[in-house]
């Protein structure tokens, strides 16, 4: 019955995924280039645990044989999982994977092997006198084509500032690092950046399709590329008293992914305007920015802007063509109150083809733009905090929507994501300003969802489950089975992954302890994506002296061979929108879940 599973699941995720196919049959050499599997060997208790990716682009027919310093120790059969535990295996041995389709081959070393369950990254933190540095939000893109992900770290400065708090902020920074820790460049915002997590959104992919990644985010006279080269006039310091920055002017800069090099600036859309007309009149509502990657035409990524949630709105869509940023569209409510999507926003935003249409739309809360920018639906419920999109109910047709509400009559929401109709709705007696959802308990048919301010947990028909409430926080595919677990964290402190058992218990799978979630109270990690590509899900956190980043992979084999969930469109630019403002977890457009007969 697993084989089976195993196979069902393997062919509807490769139908479900969407990726350029990198199969190269190279027929007068016999090799096959798989461009890049990911193998990564960790140490656990049982031996060595040996992952790797399986590429939507793989014929049903690929399998895999496993090599221990020249010596075969596994042979895999179509549709096994993309994993092996070898129980003789050490730390000491080198790793190779044989990746066979028909007569084609490709042979790839493992470079990627612990001693433990983890692999950490050395840092050098940014110097000042006025504050300390910490790592914050990461994101991650293949900046040189090798088929490895670099990370993008954003540095947060000691004295980083919500919008409604006045004071001056040390410059923000952009790293690109190697896994190995080699950094590529930095990238010095400037002196009018502010630092906080509502100024700096990291648009992080392959925006033009040559094969390797760029960054583009918001910029300002004084910001410094990977090069050394200045952005505007870098003798301008446009901040006021209270360290708000309220005039002068404002960019969007597109960078080379490799050398950190501004190859593209324009002026960011809208300007500030009046600033009293976002909401108030001391500076806080202007600089609400969101970002998002979307596949506007279902291929191509595009990098879309946002500001404002509280009062107007807006979004702008940006095209990379021959290195420069070409507008694509423009959506602005302006200060009609009566406009669709006005006061409107959340404080993140998510994409997905809720329309079925092939092309991505943006998620912003209360209002969904469609691929053309136009409203493609506003249930004018106000602003929001946190969301969740994907598909939660495999039952029912097309993605969910899983929402909480600042403004009243608060509580939470379940909506149909193609057209924002309630599924279910509960009030709240006050702001409700977490909320989570998946598929994380097996006594349950579909996806879970709670919220903070509920005791309870909800299925998706609304009902309250028996299961025990989780952190209201983040979301982790880590043991090996189909169901989620929790990760969690504190302020300044450790995260943990969580399992619910068979009868709704937590159970701790993991303690990080030295290695600390980010964002004050929000307490979520720097990263949590299918980076190595196994489909089971890695965690970036910070070292507590600031000095190092810890990527945590699973130390569980699976019974499951699932195409590496970074090849869906949707989960992969929900990673990509991930270091936006209220961090969330990403969500690929399927289902994964232990009640699979629900998919057929």
């Amino acid at each position: 019955m697993k084989n089976k599973l195993a196979l069902i699941l393997s062919l509807l995720l490769l139908t479900a995924c969407t990726s350029s196919a990198r199969i190269d049959t190279a027929a007068e050499s016999g090799s096959f280039n798989s461009n890049n599997r990911g193998i990564c060997a960790v140490t656990t208790d049982s031996g060595m645990l040996i992952t790797w990716k399986s590429d939507s682009a793989d014929p049903e027919s690929t399998t895999f044989e496993l090599y221990r310093s020249g010596s075969l120790v596994y042979v895999s059969n179509p549709g096994d999982p993309t994993c092996y535990l070898d129980a003789k295996g050490s730390a000491n041995d080198k790793y190779s994977l044989k990746t066979i389709c028909g007569s084609a081959f490709s042979v790839e070393d493992c470079s990627l092997v612990s001693a433990d369950t983890f692999f950490d990254i050395p840092l050098a933190p940014p110097e000042s006198s006025s504050c300390t540095y910490s790592p914050n939000d990461c994101s991650v893109g293949d900046v040189d084509g090798d088929g490895v992900y670099e990370i993008f770290l954003k540095w947060d400065p000691s004295n980083s500032k919500d919008n409604s708090q006045k004071g001056f902020t040390g410059n923000v920074y952009i790293d690109c690092l190697k896994l190995d820790g080699k950094l590529l460049y930095r990238i010095d915002l400037g002196v009018n950046i502010r630092a906080g997590a509502h100024y700096t959104q990291m648009l992080v992919a392959d925006f033009d399709l040559d094969g390797s990644a760029e960054l583009i985010c918001k910029t300002a006279d004084g910001t410094v590329d990977g090069k050394g080269n200045v952005v505007g006039d870098a003798s301008k310091d446009y901040r006021n008293s209270d360290g708000y920055i309220l005039s002068g002017p404002e960019f969007l800069t597109l960078f080379n992914g490799l050398t950190g090099e501004a190859m593209d600036t324009v002026d960011y859309k809208p300007g500030r305007g009046d600033v009293s007309l976002w909401g108030d009149k001391y500076g806080n509502r202007v600089d609400r920015f969101l970002g998002a990657v979307l596949s506007l035409d279902g291929i191509k990524p595009s990098a879309v802007t946002v500001r404002g949630y509280y009062t107007r709105m807006t979004a702008c869509a940006y095209d990379v063509v021959d290195k420069k940023l070409v507008e694509r569209w423009y959506f602005d409510t302006g200060n009609d109150k009566t406009a669709a999507g006005y006061g409107d926003g959340n404080h993140n935003c998510m994409p997905a083809d809720v329309d079925g249409d092939g092309k991505q739309e943006l998620v912003l809360g209360a209002t969904c733009l469609d691929d053309d920018g136009t409203v493609l639906w506003c249930t004018d419920t106000g602003h929001g905090d946190a969301m969740h999109l994907g598909d939660f109910l495999p039952e029912r047709p097309g993605l969910e929507l899983w929402i909480c509400h600042e403004s009243k009559p608060y509580g939470v929401s379940l909506l149909d994501a193609s057209n924002g109709s309630t599924i279910f709705h509960y009030d709240g007696s006050k702001d409700t300003g977490r909320c989570c959802a998946g598929n994380v308990w097996s006594g349950n048919d579909g996806a879970e969802f709670w919220a903070a301010g509920f005791g309870d947990v909800f299925s998706g028909a609304g009902e309250a489950l028996s299961c025990s409430k989780s952190g209201v926080n983040f979301l982790c595919w880590w043991d090996g089975d189909l169901e989620r677990e929790i990760l969690d964290g504190s302020s300044d402190g450790p995260a943990t992954i969580k399992k619910l058992n068979e009868k709704g218990e937590q159970e701790t799978l993991l303690i990080t302890d030295g290695y600390y979630t980010c964002n004050s109270t929000k307490a979520t990690p720097c990263l949590s994506a299918d980076i190595f590509g196994d489909w089971r899900e890695e965690v970036i956190l910070r070292a507590a002296d600031s000095k190092s980043l810890r990527i945590y992979t699973t130390p569980y084999p699976t019974q499951y061979r699932i195409v590496s969930l970074m090849d869906d469109l949707q989960y992969r630019n929900q990673v990509a929108t991930q270091n936006i403002c209220y961090n969330q977890p990403p969500h690929p457009s399927f289902y994964l879940g232990s009640d699979w007969q629900l998919l057929l």
